[in-house]
This record gives C-alpha cells, structure tokens and sequence, in this order.
C-alpha cells in the first residue's frame, strides 16, 4: 500500500467519524427523572424542564425543532442553569429560544441562572444578556432565592452563582430562604462539595456535557474539579443523601462534535414534602 494511498484511507476514515460525531449532536435525549418523596408517600409533584448549556455558537437545535419536541408538555417551571452564550453578537439569537419557552407559559415561572460562558461577556454586554432574559419573563438569581407556594407549601427557588468563576455565595444564596423545600439551580455542581450546612431537596446543574467527547471516560475534565475526576459527569448522584442532577446540555463548546454524549432535554417529577429551612 502506497502512502498516498494509506493517508487517503485515514482521511476518509476521520471525515466519516467527525461526520458520526457532528451527527450525534443532533441525537436530541428526552429525559425524564423522577425525585420520590422520603419516606415514599402520595405527595404531590412538582414538574420542571430544565435545559442547560444552549452554547448558542454551537447548537444544533432549531428554535422549531425544539418547539415541537416540548410543545405537548406541562412544566410547572422551567429551569436554565447557565451558558446562554459567550459572544456578544450571538445575543440577539437567543430570542427565539426563549419564545418557545415562553409559550409554555409555565404558571410557577422560568427562572435561570449564569454560568461560566456567560461571564466571557463584560458590563453592558452582561447586562444586555440578563435584561434580554428578565423581558422574557426570566427570574435570573444570581445568590438569590424567591419562595413560591405549590399545593398549600413553600418551595425555595435558590440560584447559585457560578462556583468555576468563584461567584458563588452560599450564606447570599440562602439569606432570604423561608421554611420550605429547596430547590436549587446552579451551573457547576461542584458546588455541591461546598454545601454541607446548606440543605437542599432537589439541586440542578449542567457545566460538563457529560464530557461531550467521553471515551471511554471524559479524562479531559479532570482540571473542572472533584465531580469530573469521579468521573460524576452527568445524570442523577447524591451528596448528603440529597440528589442532584447534572445535564448533558443542549450545545456544545468547541467544535460541534459530540463522542459517547448526546444533547439532552430534562423533564424532572420532583414529590413535594415540607422542611424547614
């Protein structure tokens, strides 16, 4: 076998598994996670849709597509845990997006937070990404909480700031926390390892996109913290005997390439119970 001949194989060959892999980004996963009460009961469930890591650069759903895949839902809330985007001119491209979230008209609201990307944008170009949200009817917490009542009782919204860019701030986050349930919306969930005497029920993150090219394991987010270098990349896990869920996240950052991952819409079922704060 002549070289030219050996590299025109391995040419073709490594165009067909960026093609697969460009592919995969398309592979949109519907999820859907149920959250039992302790101990098991009849309680009431509380719906969200979370999405996470839109990376607006590279995504490779349309505002349409999903439209259609979301349109016979009903979430109670809907939950964006951070990296919108992190070019200013990309800006204007989230509107559409946050349409088809809007036409879910979610009666407890959409609430979203920040994450590392976003805070690529500085000063006015920050703010026109969170004014952008607030006109779409996002609550965007940033160490903040808003209390709503769901079926006679209180559920804390807590939004943490992004712990990869040291933002977050527990003892803010929790200041105005009323006796409830918690839920928490956060991006890194490496926070999670911080939160020992900050109790929540229910904790929502993204960050690592499940690796995005994980085979046979994601090695190159060893440097994103203790989560990534346990492997703890993606899916439900527990700390303290409370759960928390990581998403794969709808884009990718890079190049638009996922291997051993796939982009993910997440539909929680989370049972209500009462605690104290």
């Amino acid at each position: 076998m002549t070289a030219y001949l050996l590299y025109t194989l391995l040419f073709i060959l490594l165009s067909y598994l960026i093609y697969k892999a460009n592919r995969n980004t398309k592979d949109i996963r519907i999820n859907k996670i149920k959250i039992a009460s302790q101990p098991a009961s009849s309680s009431p469930s509380f719906s969200i849709l979370q999405l996470s890591d839109l990376h607006l650069e590279n995504i490779s759903i349309t505002p349409a597509e999903l439209a259609r895949k979301i349109k016979n839902e009903k979430p109670d809330l809907i939950a964006l845990t951070g990296d919108f985007l992190d070019r200013k001119r990309t800006i204007p491209k989230l509107v559409p997006y946050l349409e088809v979230l809007q036409q879910l008209k979610p009666p407890y609201g959409i609430y979203a937070v920040l994450g590392n990307h976003d805070y690529v944008l500085k000063h006015d170009d920050l703010n026109r990404l969170t004014t952008l949200l607030t006109e779409y009817d996002c609550h965007v917490l940033q160490n903040a909480s808003e209390t709503i009542e769901f079926d006679g009782q209180n559920i804390n919204i807590i939004g943490i700031d992004d712990y990869s860019t040291n933002r977050s701030n527990l003892p803010l986050s929790y200041q105005h926390v009323e006796s409830g349930m918690n839920i928490v919306l956060t991006h890194d969930p490496n926070v999670v390892l911080e939160m020992n005497e900050y109790h929540f029920d229910y904790l929502l993150a993204g960050h690592f996109h499940g690796g995005q090219i994980c085979y046979p394991k994601a090695y190159h987010l060893v440097k994103m913290g203790k989560l990534a270098r346990k492997n703890i990349v993606k899916g439900l896990h527990m700390h303290n005997n409370s759960p928390f869920y990581i998403s794969e996240g709808l884009g990718q950052t890079g190049i638009n390439i996922r291997v051993g991952s796939r982009p993910e819409i997440t539909f929680h079922d989370v049972a209500i119970q009462s605690k104290s704060a």
